[in-house]
Order: structure tokens, then C-alpha cells, then sequence
């Protein structure tokens, strides 16, 4: 009985992983940065989806984009994490161009049914400085934005005002001072003193352990309800 039992484990969720695989897909030759495609289950989704880009930190730099799935929102998501939408997670050879980044968001939002009102990023270290570029460049495409253990350019404070911004950091890092993110999130307030921007500083929090952040619902709860039309 033991042995019928453990086969029929084994095989549930061996094919719970084919499911899971079947909805990843990797996009290479389309765009600049090359990049992994999670869609939601059943691909024609009735209404138009989210998307989320997460932007890798230094480490998963490269051309092999199962790189990608080391940390992060997509191996959150294989450890049992719910996430709503389409993820979008593209590889960078180092550092992330924010046009690269939105020519893949047009993509997307070009061949599947995506809603360019409700398109998001997160990023950590090297990541989470992609993502302050990208939002900095592009405040009018970008609903709300993630930060983790990174900072950003002072010159994007004015249109970072006009973004939805969550700025995290662990007060232990040592790879990324947290000055980083308190210099930008300082930049942006006194741009503009009612800018929607939060900083939180995680006690104990080392470069690497605030990688936990993508396994838990906050982050995405509080990135999802936002909406560029401001519904």
C-alpha cells in the first residue's frame, strides 16, 4: 500500500511540475534582453492581465536563462508562491538598460492579452537599481514599482515622484550600503513631498536574506492594486 502511495505522490506532482513548466516559456532572439515568459493557467485569459518584470541582482548575470529562475519572483512561484498575471523575467549580461526593459514590455503587451495600465517591476540589488531606472524613465508606463536592496540615480527623482514606489532594504547589508536607498527615497521626497514612496528598512536584514520578500504576499498585494488609470 506504502509503495501505491508513494507512486501516485510521485506522479501527482511530477505532473504538477510539467503543468508548471508548460506555462514558462523562454523568448530569446525577439527583443535585446532575452527573457523568461510565466503566462497565467489557460493562456486566453477573458480579461486583460498584469504584468510584472522582475529584474535580476549582478549574480544571475549571463546567457543562460535558467539563471534567472535562482532567486527571485519565478522561484518564489516553484516554491509554492501565487502570483497573479504575466511575469516577465528578462537576463541582462550586467547592469539593465530601461529601454531594453520596455521594449520587452511592449512585446507582451503585443502578442498577448496584457494590460499596459497594470504593468509592474521588482528588482533586487543590481535589480533593484534597474528598477528605479526603469521607473524613472518610463513614470508614465509603470503603475507601481519594488526596490529591494539597491537605490537609484538622484537625476530620475522628479519623475519617480510620479511612480508608486516601495523601497526595501536590510539594515546588515554589505553588498549594497542601505544609504543607497535611503539617498534616492530622500531625492524623491524632497521633490516632491507627497510622492507616493515608502522605504523599510528590515532589521537583521543581510543582502542576501531579503530574497525572502518574494515569498510572501505583501509585496504583490500591495504592487497589484495599483492602476495607472488610477482605479
Amino acid at each position: 500500500m506504502f509503495g501505491i502511495l508513494t507512486v501516485v505522490f510521485i506522479l501527482f506532482f511530477g505532473m504538477m511540475n510539467l503543468v508548471c513548466q508548460a506555462q514558462l516559456k523562454a523568448v530569446e532572439g525577439e527583443t535585446a534582453y532575452p527573457f523568461l515568459l510565466n503566462l497565467p493557467e489557460g493562456e486566453e485569459q477573458p480579461e486583460k492581465q498584469p504584468i510584472l518584470v522582475f529584474l535580476h541582482g549582478r549574480s544571475l548575470s549571463g546567457t543562460n536563462l535558467d539563471r534567472v529562475k535562482r532567486y527571485g519572483v519565478l522561484y518564489a512561484m516553484n516554491k509554492g508562491q501565487e502570483v497573479p498575471g504575466i511575469i516577465i523575467a528578462p537576463q541582462s549580461t550586467g547592469g539593465w538598460d530601461p529601454d531594453k526593459v520596455i521594449e520587452i514590455v511592449d512585446y507582451v503587451i503585443e502578442h498577448y492579452n496584457a494590460d499596459p495600465d497594470r504593468v509592474y517591476v521588482c528588482g533586487m540589488s543590481m535589480g533593484g537599481y534597474g528598477t528605479m531606472d526603469v521607473a524613472g524613465k518610463y513614470p508614465d508606463r509603470i503603475a507601481a514599482a519594488v526596490a529591494i536592496c539597491g537605490g537609484g540615480s538622484v537625476k530620475y527623482a522628479d519623475n519617480l515622484a510620479q511612480v508608486p514606489l516601495w523601497v526595501q532594504h536590510g539594515n546588515r547589508d554589505r553588498a549594497v550600503p542601505m544609504s543607497e536607498s535611503k539617498k534616492i527615497v530622500n531625492a524623491i521626497k524632497k521633490a516632491d513631498p507627497e510622492a507616493d514612496v515608502t522605504l523599510t528598512i528590515i532589521p537583521g536584514g543581510t543582502h542576501g536574506s531579503v530574497e525572502r520578500l518574494f515569498h510572501r504576499d505583501e509585496m504583490y498585494e500591495w504592487l497589484f492594486k495599483h492602476n495607472r488609470k488610477g482605479t
